[in-house]
């Protein structure tokens, strides 16, 4: 700067001045020409520790592929230009920057990281809703399957029985139709055969009667009588046998279908009431299965909203917990960068207040 210039003029002049009139200047240890060029590289030494702090950043920006940290070098480079135009002193201004990213990107990593544990917990949570709705459906299935089985299987032996009960009831109606024939041939033959027993012993009884009169007229008709008599009651024997086995087969017969016929009402019962309490067993399966079918309907909603839910956390929270170690290491060395920069800014800075102490004693021995 033109001040700058002038102060190097005078101290040169000073110099020249020195050395025409007092010769013994030369062997001081301090001259006025050393104080400017200490002076002149402390304000030097200054200026690159800013620009070292600059370049440092951006070097940082490069390696990081840091688009914040890239923009903090060009603003610190900036106002590093400006000051020196103006005269004067950028590092309050820079270390202002540094110390505004630092705490920018310290939010950001707790941000992040806040982030990050939300994420983990949300995922972690939902997964396990996950997990529980999808056992608890599976259960449900397994039962709405097994009561779903049974009821088929209950319906399949409820067939059976039916058609069972249908053959025994066509059973029942064929023997109910041939014991009413049965009955009615032998009520017919029975009447027949006792009506000609009773003809036959009727005819007996005149023929004995006839021939046991003292005082028949043909006395050589007695063994004709004798023959005819002895006929008759072979006739009769047989009619009343036939009569005897005629009875003892409609007997065996009616037994019979009173036994088969009892038997076969057995049957019907049983069934009947296989069939009722079947049929009361698949009623109230398929009524279980229709309510834990619907129960299972509305833990599936629930899954769904649960898998809604995840595929959205998955799409925020995934992809970046598969980076986040990568992205916390960023951060880690964008931070630590940002310190060093800091502290080079900072310990050249002191180096040269310290140094400008040292000259400002310096100046006043000379003097």
């Amino acid at each position: 700067t033109k001040s700058r210039g002038e102060e190097l003029a005078a101290l040169a002049a000073a110099k020249s001045f020195i050395k025409e009139n007092v010769g013994a200047a030369d062997d001081l240890s301090y001259s006025f020409l050393q104080v400017a060029r200490t002076e002149a590289r402390i304000t030097s030494r200054a200026g690159l520790a800013q620009f070292e702090a600059a370049r440092y950043i951006r070097d940082l920006a490069g390696k990081a592929h840091s688009t914040q940290l890239a923009q903090l070098a060009a603003r610190m480079t900036s106002a590093i230009r400006a000051s020196s135009r103006l005269g004067e002193d950028p590092f309050l201004k820079i270390k202002g920057l540094i110390q505004d990213m630092l705490e920018k990107l310290e939010k950001e990593a707790e941000e992040e990281a806040s982030k990050k544990g939300f994420c983990d917990k949300e995922l972690a949570e939902t997964n396990e809703k996950k997990a529980d709705k999808t056992n608890e459906i599976e259960k449900l299935s397994t039962q709405v399957d097994k009561m779903s089985s049974r009821s088929a299987e209950l319906k399949e032996e409820i067939a059976a029985l039916e058609k069972a009960l249908g053959e025994l009831a066509s059973g029942q109606a064929g023997m109910d139709k041939l014991r009413f024939e049965e009955k009615e041939i032998y009520t017919k033959n029975k009447a027949d055969m006792e009506q000609g027993l009773e003809g036959v012993k009727m005819a007996l009884k005149i023929l004995r009667e006839y021939y046991a009169k003292a005082d028949k007229a043909h006395a050589s008709a007695d063994g004709a009588s004798t023959g005819i008599i002895g006929l008759l009651e072979v006739v009769e024997s047989d009619f009343t046998k036939g009569s005897a086995e005629m009875t003892a087969a409609e007997e065996s017969a009616a037994s019979t279908y009173d036994t088969e016929s009892k038997e076969n009402a057995i049957e019907k019962a049983t069934k009947e009431q296989d069939v009722k309490y079947k049929t009361k067993e698949s009623t109230e399966l398929d009524a279980t299965v229709a309510e834990t079918s619907s129960d299972r309907s509305g833990v599936q909603a629930e899954l769904d909203a649960v898998l809604e839910y995840l595929s959205k956390m998955e799409a925020q929270c995934v992809e970046k917990a598969e980076t986040y170690g990568e992205r916390k290491a960023g951060f880690e060395a964008e931070l630590a960068g940002l310190k060093e920069g800091l502290r080079i800014l900072e310990s050249e800075t002191a180096a040269s207040l310290l140094q400008r102490g040292s000259l400002r004693g310096v100046k006043r021995h000379v003097a």
